[in-house]
């Protein structure tokens, strides 16, 4: 019996010491792994820590994959943004509103313009520096227009490879031109309804004091000469104003292999409320803020333009036809025809060269 009460407090002690290093080891490697980083370096890892622990209260979509092959970018997303993950069958989604991101690069005094009369708000990727220095040398560097300021911000999220390399790249570029506007969420294609929701917010509460605001993507020629005289026509609407080309009756699509699939548990319908296709769209600025507060009541999606007409909807209003709806043009011919750039407001371009290119002849004397 003394035998078996020496083995079994043999046992006790062996298995106390072998917990203890257990547990003593891992915690030295992590202590000693801290210190041996820079100061910098732990403080940015604490403080992501944090964020991924804070309780997102409103829903709004972060939308990052709709089948399990996209496994990579939820991790990547569920460690750079820390938005809880919700399942729906074969999609997966993270809840995001506006109002759960902050701005990591931002413009604080910019904005600050008493007589800004027109933002044009430009979601780019953050790798995407030709199409920016592209419209920075085209229509981003005009600044007064038939005698109305217009301003020009860049928005875009985080980088998602090489992170680190182009985050100080990005820091280099608003130092020279001051025109990002970066967010804590990851910048992907599936992410773009965020990405618009946050101009949407950055405009309310950043830019109250603007006319007219527009989103227009990075590969469009925008003529401000035409949006100026559309903006400055007596009969158009200073408030509850969208326009640009009106999309009608579009069915959701419900094929899994499509870029543009959207679930029945996102979007219940089979077709879209009327929206505004998402390359170029003007809206008066008053709108900016109750499409962020309306979007609180509305399941997110993952098209993001549809989204917003969704909002619109809500709302009670109807996106505007354009006197000219030949205007907004959503192709181009592949054929420079200098008249046709000339009469258009928007229209979509393969290249940023291109850009640059059409813009220089337009301009050219006659």
């Amino acid at each position: 019996m003394a035998a078996f009460s020496l083995s079994r407090l043999r046992f006790q002690s062996c298995f106390i010491l072998l917990l203890s290093i257990t547990f003593i080891v891992p915690v030295m490697i992590y202590v000693f792994g801290i210190r041996s980083e820079p100061s910098t370096v732990w403080f940015h890892n604490f403080a992501k820590l944090i964020r991924f622990q804070r309780v997102r209260k409103h829903t709004l979509i972060n939308m990052t994959c709709l089948t399990r092959h996209n496994m990579t970018d939820r991790l990547s997303m569920e460690s750079m943004t820390a938005v809880p993950v919700r399942e729906a069958s074969s999609i997966c989604y993270h809840e995001a509103h506006p109002h759960n991101y902050r701005f990591i690069i931002d413009e604080p005094h910019k904005y600050e313009q008493e007589n800004l009369f027109l933002v044009l708000m430009v979601p780019v990727a953050p790798h995407e520096l030709e199409a920016r220095n592209a419209i920075r040398s085209t229509w981003g560097n005009e600044s007064v227009v038939q005698n109305k300021t217009i301003m020009v911000i860049f928005s875009l999220g985080l980088p998602g490879i090489e992170a680190e390399k182009q985050q100080e790249e990005l820091r280099l570029e608003s130092q020279q031109y001051h025109d990002l506007v970066q967010s804590d969420f990851i910048d992907s294609y599936l992410n773009l309804t965020i990405k618009t929701m946050v101009i949407m917010d950055w405009l309310a509460t950043h830019c109250p004091q603007a006319s007219y605001a527009m989103k227009i993507d990075s590969d469009m020629f925008l003529n401000l000469e035409n949006l100026m005289s559309l903006l400055l026509r007596p009969d158009t609407p200073k408030e509850n104003y969208m326009t640009g080309k009106v999309m009608w009756n579009i069915p959701v699509i419900r094929d899994k292999n499509s870029k543009w699939y959207v679930p029945k548990e996102l979007y219940a319908e089979d077709y879209y409320p009327t929206y505004l296709l998402g390359m170029g769209y003007v809206f008066s600025n008053d709108l900016s803020e109750k499409i962020v507060e309306v979007s609180k009541e509305i399941k997110p999606f993952n098209i993001e333009d549809a989204y917003v007409g969704a909002c619109l909807k809500r709302i009670g209003i109807s996106p505007s036809t354009p006197p000219n709806p030949s205007q907004f043009k959503d192709y181009f011919s592949g054929k420079y025809k200098r008249e046709e750039f000339a009469s258009v407001i928007t229209t979509i371009l393969n290249s940023p060269q291109q850009l640059i290119t059409f813009w220089q002849d337009l301009k050219r004397p006659t």
